[in-house]
Parts: C-alpha cells; structure tokens; sequence
C-alpha cells in the first residue's frame, strides 16, 4: 500500500522567449514522426514504393483528420462547441475515426489501395498510440479511479487536479461525507497502462508484419486488440459517461471496433489478393 501516492507534476519546456512547450505536445510531435518512419519502412520492406513515397501526405492527413475528429468528438461529450478551441478535449476514438475519413479521402486522391496501406496502418497506429499516451501523463490528463496501491498518483496540478471536489464533481465519484474537497486523491495511472498495453499491441502486430494472409488482416488483428484494450482500461478510468450496463461510450465503440476486427481477420484470412 501507498497511501502517500506518488507526486505527479506536469512536463513544461520552455526554450527563452518562446511559448512554453508541454510533453504532450512533444509526445504527439514524436507519435507521429515514429508512425511515418514505421509505415514508409514496412511499405518498402514489401516492395511498395508507390505507396511508401505518398505515406507523408498520409501522414499530414491523419494529423488533421486526428485533430477535427478528436476536438469534435469531445464537443460532442461535453455539449460546449466552444471546447474545440480549447487546448484541452483531445479523445482517441474521435482522432481515429477522423483520421480513417482524412486517410480515406488522401487515398482515393492519390489512387491508393486502402486495404494496403490499412494493412501497414496499424502497426504505426499502435506504435503512435503507446508514445502518444505517455504525453497524456506528462500533462496530467486521463488519469483513473481513486486507487491506494503501490502505483497510485496523485495529480495536484492535472488536467483537472486530481482533487475530491474535480472527481465527484466532473467524473462522479462518491467520497465519504465529510471529505475535503482539496484533498488530492492518489488514482489509477491509467496514461501508464495504455502505454505498456499499446506497446504489447505493437509488438504483437509487429511479429505478425509478415503474415501470408490477403491485405488487411492485420489492420483487423490491430483493430481486435486496440478495442479489447479500451474496453479493459475502461474499467480503471476516471469516466463520468457510463451509460449502457456500466459501460462507458468508449467501451462500446471498443467492442464495436473488436468485433470489426474480427470479422475482417476472418475474411482476409488466407485469401491472397495478388492484383
């Protein structure tokens, strides 16, 4: 046990005059970096120049297709447009499904096969999604329930403050009558989980890059486990959107995405698409 919990503070570089810089920024910055040298190095280990030439404007496609999406997704949550100017807001599964449209769009342009470059995807995907969180600890943010173990953190300067007041109040959680509300509450850190569970992702697609399936079974084998891991660390979260047996918006997405995948494993298996 750890009732102290361990003293989380935010990651800020600042470089003279020049606005501050947060280690989320710096995270997302290397997530996709890492993706572009993962996809184009994969996509020519297969002898696919043609697509690895034209995998930067993918790159720049899923970068705002990640931004609109995600910034939207989060308006939605929260029922405040205002929150897409904010710096804050940024949710996963709405970034994905922004970046699938944008990446979609880039691909007919550019007269691209999708299931190719889908296939490659998600090993970049699980590689930017394991960096990307740890920008989601260095800032504070998407923490979890309150916790008393070895591993709980307290976040007095989180993205809320991980306080008795901002958890009741924002993601509804009971405390006992009587509880100061300023008082930090050690938590979940969840950020850490989702980065040692991307990183297994990744290195699962990456012992199976090579498989002798059709193109995009393993963008299916990615979307299988990327939703098992939502819908577990789910369960850990700070959330305040359960709403269907328990379960969290993002849980049923998760599922959906998992069933997705294994439907798309199942019809790709072993069915070479040589063209």
């Amino acid at each position: 046990m750890n009732p102290q919990g361990i003293i989380h503070h935010p990651t800020v570089l600042k470089f003279g005059p020049l606005p501050e810089v947060t280690g989320f920024g710096i995270a997302v910055l290397l997530a996709f970096v890492v993706s572009q040298i993962i996809s184009q190095r994969e996509l020519w280990r297969r002898g696919q120049d043609f697509e690895a030439d034209n995998v930067p404007d993918l790159i720049i496609a899923a970068l705002l297709g990640t931004l609109g999406g995600s910034k939207g997704y989060y308006a939605l949550l929260t029922h405040d447009w205002h929150s897409i100017l904010s710096r804050g807001g940024f949710v996963f599964w709405g970034g994905f499904m922004g970046a699938v449209v944008a990446c979609w769009a880039t691909i007919q342009w550019k007269k691209l096969k999708f299931l190719r470059i889908a296939d490659v995807a998600g090993l970049a995907i699980a590689a930017g999604y394991s960096i990307g969180r740890t920008g989601c600890w260095a800032v504070g943010d998407d923490y979890g329930r309150p916790f008393s173990g070895l591993l709980g953190v307290k976040f007095p300067e989180g993205a809320p403050p991980s306080t008795v007041m901002n958890m009741s109040q924002q993601f509804g959680v009971q405390f006992p009558d009587g509880a100061d509300p300023l008082t930090v509450v050690a938590v979940h850190p969840t950020q850490l989980y989702e980065t040692a569970m991307g990183f297994v992702i990744f290195l699962i697609l990456w012992r199976n890059r090579k498989h002798q399936n059709a193109e995009g079974w393993l963008f299916g084998l990615w979307c299988a486990l990327a939703g098992t891991e939502r819908f577990i660390i789910e369960f850990f979260r700070a959330k305040d959107d359960r709403f269907i047996a328990g379960l969290t918006l993002a849980q049923i997405i998760g599922l959906v995405i998992a069933l997705t995948g294994v439907v798309v494993m199942a019809g790709k298996r072993r069915r070479l698409d040589l063209g």
